[in-house]
């Protein structure tokens, strides 16, 4: 089993960025590839990016393609996602989640979920 939990969300103004961190537990993280999702209130969750177990490949959403990177770093058994030119509209809790598969999107394919971290970008 794997635990994992978020940190780095925050009130930020539009334009502005926030990174964020996903710290998991156990041996086995490399073993995983990990993905990052969002949700709004009264929307739902919605794919983000993901990154494959070594890091070497990646794959993000339109909607945060270019503002967003996603990265990870095995030594620490921590997931990353950098977030830059922030919109009000990406206001949402952030959760990351592990995967047997990169280029999964949908949340059904990801087995193990952190509680979430609240990103609030203001206009």
């Amino acid at each position: 089993q794997v635990q994992l939990v978020e940190s780095g969300g925050g009130l930020v103004q539009a334009g502005g960025s926030l990174r964020l961190s996903c710290a998991a537990s156990g041996r086995t993280f490399s073993s995983y590839a990990m993905g990052w999702f969002r949700q709004a209130p009264g929307k739902e969750r919605e794919f983000v990016a993901a990154i494959s177990r070594s890091g070497g490949n990646t794959y993000y959403a339109d909607s945060v393609k270019g503002r967003f990177t996603i990265s990870r770093d095995n030594a620490k058994n921590t997931v990353y996602l950098q977030m830059n030119s922030l919109k009000p509209e990406d206001t949402a809790v952030y959760y990351c989640a592990t995967s047997s598969s990169w280029y999964a999107t949908r949340p059904l394919l990801y087995e193990y979920w952190g509680q979430g971290t609240q990103v609030t970008v203001s206009s």
